[in-house]
Protein backbone atom coordinates (compact mmCIF):
# COMPACT_ATOMS: atom_id res chain seq x y z
CA UNK A 1 0.00 0.00 0.00
CA UNK A 2 1.17 3.39 -0.75
CA UNK A 3 1.88 5.52 2.61
CA UNK A 4 1.28 9.20 2.14
CA UNK A 5 3.65 10.98 4.06
CA UNK A 6 2.71 14.69 4.19
CA UNK A 7 -1.01 16.15 3.14
CA UNK A 8 -2.86 18.68 4.31
CA UNK A 9 -6.35 17.43 4.30
CA UNK A 10 -7.22 20.30 6.94
CA UNK A 11 -6.63 22.77 4.12
CA UNK A 12 -10.23 24.29 2.64
CA UNK A 13 -9.46 23.40 -0.42
CA UNK A 14 -11.06 20.08 0.78
CA UNK A 15 -14.13 21.88 2.35
CA UNK A 16 -16.41 20.50 -0.26
CA UNK A 17 -15.49 16.54 -0.68
CA UNK A 18 -13.23 15.91 2.41
CA UNK A 19 -14.81 12.87 3.74
CA UNK A 20 -15.59 10.94 0.55
CA UNK A 21 -12.16 11.96 -0.44
CA UNK A 22 -10.52 10.46 2.45
CA UNK A 23 -12.85 7.00 2.76
CA UNK A 24 -12.20 6.94 -1.04
CA UNK A 25 -8.81 6.38 -0.32
CA UNK A 26 -7.98 3.01 0.77
CA UNK A 27 -10.13 1.52 -2.29
CA UNK A 28 -7.38 3.20 -4.62
CA UNK A 29 -4.24 1.61 -2.85
CA UNK A 30 -3.60 4.43 -0.29
CA UNK A 31 -3.46 2.48 2.97
CA UNK A 32 -1.66 5.11 5.80
CA UNK A 33 -1.82 9.03 5.54
CA UNK A 34 -0.14 11.41 7.96
CA UNK A 35 -1.81 15.01 8.33
CA UNK A 36 0.73 17.43 8.49
CA UNK A 37 0.28 21.17 10.81
CA UNK A 38 1.58 24.27 10.21
CA UNK A 39 -0.46 26.88 12.48
CA UNK A 40 -2.01 26.44 15.69
CA UNK A 41 -5.32 26.02 14.24
CA UNK A 42 -4.14 23.16 11.93
CA UNK A 43 -2.64 21.61 14.52
CA UNK A 44 -6.59 21.17 16.49
CA UNK A 45 -7.39 20.34 12.91
CA UNK A 46 -5.09 17.64 12.15
CA UNK A 47 -5.85 16.39 16.19
CA UNK A 48 -9.66 15.71 14.74
CA UNK A 49 -8.88 14.29 11.71
CA UNK A 50 -7.15 11.88 13.44
CA UNK A 51 -9.83 10.77 15.47
CA UNK A 52 -12.16 9.91 12.91
CA UNK A 53 -9.82 8.21 10.21
CA UNK A 54 -8.38 5.05 11.45
CA UNK A 55 -5.71 4.99 8.73
CA UNK A 56 -4.65 8.52 9.35
CA UNK A 57 -1.88 9.83 11.79
CA UNK A 58 -1.16 13.22 12.68
CA UNK A 59 2.34 15.61 13.25
CA UNK A 60 1.79 18.50 15.34
CA UNK A 61 3.86 21.62 14.71
CA UNK A 62 4.24 25.47 13.57
CA UNK A 63 5.45 25.80 10.08
CA UNK A 64 8.39 28.98 9.95
CA UNK A 65 5.80 31.39 8.44
CA UNK A 66 3.80 31.49 11.03
CA UNK A 67 6.36 31.05 14.63
CA UNK A 68 4.93 35.35 14.82
CA UNK A 69 1.55 33.33 16.32
CA UNK A 70 3.88 31.11 19.02
CA UNK A 71 4.07 32.19 22.98
CA UNK A 72 5.00 30.18 25.71
CA UNK A 73 1.25 29.72 26.60
CA UNK A 74 0.34 27.97 23.38
CA UNK A 75 3.68 26.01 23.32
CA UNK A 76 2.61 24.65 26.16
CA UNK A 77 -0.89 23.23 24.62
CA UNK A 78 1.31 22.37 21.75
CA UNK A 79 3.40 19.98 23.87
CA UNK A 80 0.61 18.95 25.43
CA UNK A 81 -1.29 17.85 21.93
CA UNK A 82 2.19 16.25 20.80
CA UNK A 83 1.29 13.65 23.14
CA UNK A 84 -1.50 12.47 22.04
CA UNK A 85 -1.55 8.82 20.60
CA UNK A 86 -1.69 9.45 17.15
CA UNK A 87 0.69 12.10 16.81
CA UNK A 88 3.58 10.50 15.48
CA UNK A 89 6.01 13.74 14.36
CA UNK A 90 6.61 16.78 15.07
CA UNK A 91 6.27 19.02 12.43
CA UNK A 92 6.57 20.82 9.83
CA UNK A 93 8.91 23.04 11.59
CA UNK A 94 12.13 24.46 9.96
CA UNK A 95 13.00 28.08 8.14
CA UNK A 96 11.94 29.72 4.92
CA UNK A 97 14.04 32.34 4.02
CA UNK A 98 11.70 32.63 0.69
CA UNK A 99 8.85 34.98 2.18
CA UNK A 100 11.39 35.58 4.91
CA UNK A 101 8.32 36.42 7.51
CA UNK A 102 8.40 36.92 10.57
CA UNK A 103 12.51 37.75 11.54
CA UNK A 104 14.67 35.12 10.55
CA UNK A 105 15.98 35.76 14.76
CA UNK A 106 11.84 34.44 15.99
CA UNK A 107 12.37 31.98 12.86
CA UNK A 108 15.18 30.05 14.70
CA UNK A 109 13.99 30.94 18.03
CA UNK A 110 10.96 28.88 17.40
CA UNK A 111 12.29 26.11 15.67
CA UNK A 112 15.10 25.30 18.16
CA UNK A 113 12.42 25.11 20.81
CA UNK A 114 10.55 22.70 18.61
CA UNK A 115 13.43 20.32 17.90
CA UNK A 116 14.09 20.60 21.81
CA UNK A 117 9.81 18.97 22.20
CA UNK A 118 10.53 16.34 19.38
CA UNK A 119 13.61 15.65 21.63
CA UNK A 120 11.95 15.20 24.32
CA UNK A 121 9.22 13.13 23.25
CA UNK A 122 11.40 11.08 21.28
CA UNK A 123 9.38 11.68 18.34
CA UNK A 124 10.29 12.38 14.79
CA UNK A 125 10.93 15.78 12.72
CA UNK A 126 9.46 16.88 9.48
CA UNK A 127 11.50 19.70 8.42
CA UNK A 128 10.43 22.30 6.25
CA UNK A 129 13.45 23.98 4.55
CA UNK A 130 13.35 27.00 1.73
CA UNK A 131 16.42 29.11 0.80
CA UNK A 132 17.95 28.11 4.19
CA UNK A 133 19.96 25.01 3.06
CA UNK A 134 22.85 25.96 5.19
CA UNK A 135 21.27 28.02 8.44
CA UNK A 136 18.81 24.63 8.33
CA UNK A 137 21.53 22.14 8.50
CA UNK A 138 23.70 23.87 11.01
CA UNK A 139 20.38 24.34 13.31
CA UNK A 140 19.91 20.33 13.06
CA UNK A 141 23.38 19.32 13.48
CA UNK A 142 23.41 21.61 16.48
CA UNK A 143 20.47 20.15 17.96
CA UNK A 144 21.58 17.08 17.65
CA UNK A 145 18.25 15.75 15.79
CA UNK A 146 19.85 13.06 13.96
CA UNK A 147 18.90 11.05 17.97
CA UNK A 148 15.12 11.34 16.96
CA UNK A 149 15.50 11.49 13.26
CA UNK A 150 12.89 12.87 10.79
CA UNK A 151 12.23 13.79 7.17
CA UNK A 152 13.40 16.73 5.17
CA UNK A 153 9.76 17.23 3.37
CA UNK A 154 9.66 18.31 -0.03
CA UNK A 155 13.54 18.25 -0.35
CA UNK A 156 14.81 20.90 -3.04
CA UNK A 157 18.24 21.10 -2.64
CA UNK A 158 21.39 19.29 -4.16
CA UNK A 159 23.25 15.90 -3.46
CA UNK A 160 25.74 18.01 -1.55
CA UNK A 161 23.24 18.88 1.04
CA UNK A 162 21.18 15.13 0.43
CA UNK A 163 24.21 13.51 1.11
CA UNK A 164 24.87 15.55 4.28
CA UNK A 165 21.14 14.77 5.85
CA UNK A 166 21.23 11.14 4.45
CA UNK A 167 24.52 10.81 6.25
CA UNK A 168 22.56 11.73 9.63
CA UNK A 169 20.00 8.82 8.45
CA UNK A 170 17.33 11.54 7.87
CA UNK A 171 15.04 10.98 4.81
CA UNK A 172 14.18 12.77 2.04
CA UNK A 173 10.32 13.61 1.44
CA UNK A 174 9.67 12.98 -2.58
CA UNK A 175 6.83 14.76 -4.50
CA UNK A 176 5.47 15.59 -7.64
CA UNK A 177 8.23 18.00 -8.14
CA UNK A 178 9.70 15.10 -9.11
CA UNK A 179 8.23 15.06 -12.16
CA UNK A 180 8.51 18.13 -13.62
CA UNK A 181 10.86 18.08 -16.62
CA UNK A 182 12.78 20.83 -15.40
CA UNK A 183 13.61 19.63 -11.98
CA UNK A 184 16.93 17.91 -12.77
CA UNK A 185 18.37 18.74 -9.32
CA UNK A 186 15.77 16.70 -7.74
CA UNK A 187 16.37 13.97 -10.73
CA UNK A 188 19.54 13.78 -9.63
CA UNK A 189 19.63 13.21 -6.04
CA UNK A 190 16.49 10.19 -6.63
CA UNK A 191 19.08 8.68 -8.17
CA UNK A 192 21.53 9.40 -6.03
CA UNK A 193 19.69 8.48 -2.67
CA UNK A 194 19.59 5.34 -1.44
CA UNK A 195 16.02 3.72 -1.89
CA UNK A 196 15.89 3.24 1.76
CA UNK A 197 16.01 6.67 3.11
CA UNK A 198 13.20 7.98 0.37
CA UNK A 199 9.69 8.77 1.11
CA UNK A 200 6.49 9.56 -1.03
CA UNK A 201 4.75 12.64 -0.15
CA UNK A 202 2.06 15.22 -1.73
CA UNK A 203 1.68 18.13 0.19
CA UNK A 204 -1.38 17.96 -1.38
CA UNK A 205 -3.54 20.24 -2.36
CA UNK A 206 0.15 22.02 -3.46
CA UNK A 207 2.29 20.52 -5.71
CA UNK A 208 0.32 17.90 -8.38
CA UNK A 209 2.63 15.76 -10.64
CA UNK A 210 2.40 15.81 -14.07
CA UNK A 211 -0.03 15.25 -15.81
CA UNK A 212 -1.97 17.38 -13.18
CA UNK A 213 0.07 20.02 -12.57
CA UNK A 214 -1.75 23.70 -11.60
CA UNK A 215 -4.64 21.08 -10.28
CA UNK A 216 -5.57 20.53 -6.81
CA UNK A 217 -3.35 17.49 -5.27
CA UNK A 218 -4.14 14.32 -3.30
CA UNK A 219 -3.07 11.38 -2.49
CA UNK A 220 -4.21 9.42 -5.51
CA UNK A 221 -1.78 11.30 -7.13
CA UNK A 222 1.01 9.57 -5.41
CA UNK A 223 1.20 6.74 -8.35
CA UNK A 224 2.68 9.29 -10.83
CA UNK A 225 5.52 10.04 -8.39
CA UNK A 226 6.40 6.82 -7.25
CA UNK A 227 6.64 5.74 -11.08
CA UNK A 228 8.69 8.34 -11.73
CA UNK A 229 11.18 7.22 -8.95
CA UNK A 230 10.70 3.65 -10.32
CA UNK A 231 11.77 5.30 -13.75
CA UNK A 232 15.07 7.14 -12.12
CA UNK A 233 16.12 4.06 -9.98
CA UNK A 234 15.22 1.83 -12.92
CA UNK A 235 13.23 -0.69 -10.56
CA UNK A 236 9.30 -1.56 -10.77
CA UNK A 237 6.90 0.92 -9.15
CA UNK A 238 5.59 -2.02 -6.93
CA UNK A 239 9.45 -2.05 -5.23
CA UNK A 240 9.29 2.01 -4.83
CA UNK A 241 5.88 1.62 -3.24
CA UNK A 242 6.81 -1.31 -0.96
CA UNK A 243 9.71 0.42 -0.14
CA UNK A 244 8.69 4.00 0.61
CA UNK A 245 6.06 1.88 2.62
CA UNK A 246 8.54 0.25 5.03
CA UNK A 247 10.56 3.45 5.04
CA UNK A 248 7.61 5.75 6.37
CA UNK A 249 6.44 3.30 8.95
CA UNK A 250 10.07 2.90 10.48
CA UNK A 251 10.05 6.78 10.21
CA UNK A 252 6.43 7.37 12.53
CA UNK A 253 6.89 4.57 14.55
CA UNK A 254 3.90 2.85 13.23
CA UNK A 255 3.83 -0.92 12.87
Amino acid sequence: MIFETHAHYDDEAFDEDRDHLLNSLYEEGIGYVVNISSSMETTKKTLELTERFSFLYGAVGVHPSETAELNEENFSWLKQAAGRTKVVAIGEIGLDYYWDTPTRQIQKEWFERQMELAGELKLPSVIHSRDAAADTYDMIKAAGLEKTGGVIHCFSYGKDMAEKYLERGFYLGIGGVVTFKNAKKLKEVVEYAPMEQLVLETDCPYLAPEPNRGKRNSSLNLIYVAEEIARLKGITCEEVIGATEQNAKKLYGIR
